[in-house]
């Protein structure tokens, strides 16, 4: 299980969760409905990549797409193959009903889930941080011994409040805040947050073509949806980072990001799943309005991810 710790920043015992972090693909069949089966092929194989946690159910999940009994049965699944494999699980438990986020953390506690975290509604928006946090403590409080980490993507929820405010108002609002997931550039406001109150909180950087930046801002994990099928590499900027080879960390990070844009330039965001699906890992088409590509883009990017040595860097 690969592990890392920032420079000048020692392990803590309150962290729960350090290194690559797996955002999971959701597996459907042809005609849209739940293929769990599998799902612990998928595990095994992160687990002999290195990672150390899944985060279930998100954006890469579609968890926004799915019914709450389909979120249910796939964070289920997902959370006994991990347990297995000795991975830590995160369930994403957002959702614009407050009672289902509740319903869904509940549930999450029920079958042992390591953490949960949440998304705020993204059609009727908390207007302040204040109701943010108010309404982040509501789910909350329905797993209460369960860590909570906050899931920090502006670009997709709409909610961009500062998210070192976040912390400062959650200390006594939400007693099981462990961290933030945090899926956003503003690189400016993240340090700070690993920073604050002594480093206290569990800091999970969300953008895999800024890993090394991430890093060198004191991230304690990093989450991706390309870490399912690229692993390898990222681990190598990793140790990389750990040792001081900043060169070398930077050209694999460049190969990282250069693997991101052919993926999304020939498919768009389904093209991670596609990524998936050409690594030997079939999940699936899309639920809509995401849509599934084509055989003719499939083979496009085949071809293009060969020659940019994708598959020299998804086995472990």
């Amino acid at each position: 299980m690969v592990r890392f710790f920032p420079m000048n920043k020692q392990p803590r015992d309150s962290k729960i969760i350090e290194g690559l972090v797996a955002a999971t693909f959701t597996p459907f069949d042809q005609d849209g409905g739940l293929h769990l089966d599998i799902i612990p092929e998928i595990v095994e194989h992160l687990a002999d990549c290195g990672l150390s946690a899944l985060f279930i159910n998100g954006t890469t999940g579609e968890g926004p797409s799915m019914t709450e009994n389909e979120r249910q049965e796939a964070a289920a699944c997902y959370t006994v193959a991990a347990k297995k494999k000795s991975l830590t699980s995160i369930i994403h438990v957002g959702h614009d009903s407050l009672p289902v986020s509740a319903n869904l953390a509940a549930h999450a506690a029920q079958i042992g889930a390591d953490c949960i975290a949440a998304v705020p509604p993204s059609y009727f928006k908390p207007s302040s941080i204040d109701g943010l946090v108010d309404h982040l403590a509501a789910i909350a409080s329905h797993a209460p011994n369960t860590p909570f980490f906050y899931y920090h993507i502006p670009r997709l929820s709409g909610t961009a409040f500062n998210m070192l405010e976040l912390l400062k108002k959650s200390r006594e609002a939400i007693p099981s805040l462990a961290g933030i997931k945090y899926s956003c550039a503003d690189l400016s406001t993240f340090v700070e947050c690993t920073r604050f109150d002594d480093g206290k909180y569990n800091m999970l950087f969300g953008a895999d073509e800024m890993l090394l930046a991430g890093l060198s801002m004191g991230a304690d994990g990093a989450v991706g949806s390309t870490y399912n099928f690229l692993a390898p590499l990222y681990n190598r900027i990793i140790s990389d980072f750990k040792d001081n080879r900043i060169d070398s960390a930077q050209k694999h990070q460049a190969k990282a990001a250069e693997l991101i844009r052919i993926i999304i330039e020939t498919a768009g965001m389904p093209g991670l799943k596609a990524a998936m699906t050409i690594a030997g890992y079939d999940c699936g088409p899309h639920r809509s309005p995401l849509k599934t590509p084509s055989p003719g883009i499939m083979d496009e990017l085949r071809n293009r991810l060969d020659s940019a040595e994708f598959f020299y860097w998804n086995k472990p």
